[in-house]
């Protein structure tokens, strides 16, 4: 039996701001010393998964590619890239239309969330091989999650009877308001359902045929034109958005007659808020999950996460029950009991386009990263990466000159037509519209400050005239 891993790594998890923002999502954040992105993709590992493919977004590959870098024995990856979000049910009829071409119908696809944290990945394996045998049979496969409370932001699944056995899903229901909540957990007939999955690509994809051709025809268009070149494909925009925007539960799953529950015997959080997040840390005896340097007083059941450019002193004193998320650029206060509208402080935001929902203080590039720790009117200091053998684009700007320091590594930096060897401490100036590019030649990290002058200072002020990474 062939297993594949699928990892959907989408969504902009705004209910995690200000730590996850569109450019750098929840897939990308680290819990427990790894990414929740390479939680997921080490826990289809451990299933024995020899192939590995992920559905993300075209502006994310490059981080997911830093991901895989991170792992002790990356799997042969295949990228598909979505020019935009289109849900997970079009993300699966791809990614089983891949599967088919490539590897067979038959292989068994085990689909994953990349936001998703699973703590005992031996109970998982237990769960997967259960699902690999009721998928070899032709059975499309759900994790059911036992409800340990009357949740509101779970979808559910309806069975006979809750138990430890495999067995028959009765219907599927969506997020219920709190009193239905109440009644599903009274009747112990309802698991909520984990949005992960198994099949084969043939049994995914009949059940497309039957139930949603359209999306189904839609999805081998998108296919037909798209762009593969070595590990990644690519879709043009237009044919990719001509799919419905609909989930895998209403577009399939709920009409199916052939679906499985597989209770889940492992421990499960979508960590989808920052409660949930407080839970997956160890509490002290206040019950607070904060840095061990936190002055903490009369404070109790309290999270705090802090992330600064520098040293900074963080003290709570007669609070309880609050999330503390502190970055650079942002600071979010709000009770525990109230997390669950912080994607109203988004919607606020996304209003007026405020930069903070989009970018994150650390913007990550394919080269390295960069890091605006001042700006003011006139100017503006960046914290520059760049990892071994990486470069950035030759490129020029309109409205600013720079000024570079290397302070770590050794790097070329190229004026003009000139190319400089500059190691730390040495001085590079760009004139207002000189083309200009910089190469790390060392073994590690190159690290910059750039001192940005001019009359504006956008990101958008560039012009590359050649890229590494096709972006010219």
């Amino acid at each position: 039996m062939r297993v594949l891993s699928v990892v959907l790594s989408g969504g902009a998890g705004s209910r995690l701001w200000p730590a996850s923002r569109h450019a750098f999502p929840k897939p990308f954040m680290r819990l427990g010393g790894s990414t929740l992105l390479q939680q997921a993709i080490e826990r289809g590992q451990a299933c024995g998964t020899g192939d590995l493919m992920v559905v993300t977004n075209e502006d994310h590959l490059f981080l997911t590619k830093d991901v895989l870098r991170e792992l002790a024995d990356p799997p042969q990856t295949t990228f598909l890239l979505e020019p935009k979000g289109r849900n997970t049910a079009p993300a699966i009829a791809l990614a089983a239309l891949q599967c088919q071409a490539t590897f067979g119908g038959d292989t068994v696809m085990l689909v994953l969330s990349a936001d998703h944290l699973v703590p005992d990945v031996e109970a998982f394996v237990a769960s997967a091989s259960q699902a690999f045998r009721l998928a070899a049979q032709g059975a499309l496969v759900v994790f059911g999650i036992s409800p340990t409370g009357p949740e509101t932001g779970f979808g559910y699944v309806e069975v006979a009877q809750v138990s430890r056995e495999a067995q028959p899903a009765r219907r599927f229901v969506e997020k219920p308001d709190l009193p239905t909540a109440q009644e599903y957990l009274a009747t112990g007939r309802y698991y909520w359902n984990s949005g992960m999955f198994c099949f084969t690509a043939d049994a995914i994809l009949a059940a497309f045929e039957r139930h949603a051709p359209e999306l189904l025809a839609a999805s081998r268009q998108a296919l037909t034109a798209s762009r593969a070149v070595d590990d990644t494909v690519r879709f043009d925009l237009h044919t990719f958005g001509l799919q419905p925007d609909i989930s895998i539960d209403y577009a399939v799953m709920e009409p199916a007659d052939n679906v499985h529950v597989v209770p889940a015997k492992f421990a499960w959080s979508d960590v989808g808020s920052w409660p949930s997040i407080a839970k997956a840390h160890t509490a002290d005896a206040s019950g607070n999950t904060m840095p061990a340097d936190v002055v903490a007083i009369d404070t109790t059941g309290t999270h705090v996460s802090v992330q600064s450019h520098g040293a900074k002193v963080v003290a709570t004193l007669g609070v309880h029950d609050l999330v503390i998320i502190d970055q650079p650029d942002a600071l979010l206060v709000a009770h525990k009991g109230s997390a669950q509208a912080v994607k109203k402080v988004v919607d606020i935001l996304n209003a007026r386009k405020h930069e903070t929902v989009r970018t994150p203080v650390v913007v990550h590039r394919p080269w390295g990263t960069y890091t605006t720790l001042k700006e003011e009117e006139g100017y503006k200091v960046k914290r520059i990466t760049v990892m071994p053998g990486e470069a950035l684009s030759l490129q020029y700007h309109h409205q600013r000159a720079e000024h570079w320091v290397v302070v770590q590594g050794r790097g070329i930096v190229q004026i003009g037509d000139v190319e400089h060897e500059t190691v730390p401490g040495q001085y590079r100036y760009i004139p207002l519209k000189e083309k200009h590019r910089l190469t790390n030649i060392g073994d590690e990290l190159l690290v910059l400050i750039e001192v940005q002058c001019g009359g504006y200072l956008g990101e958008d002020d560039i012009v590359r005239l050649a890229d590494t990474y096709g972006r010219a």
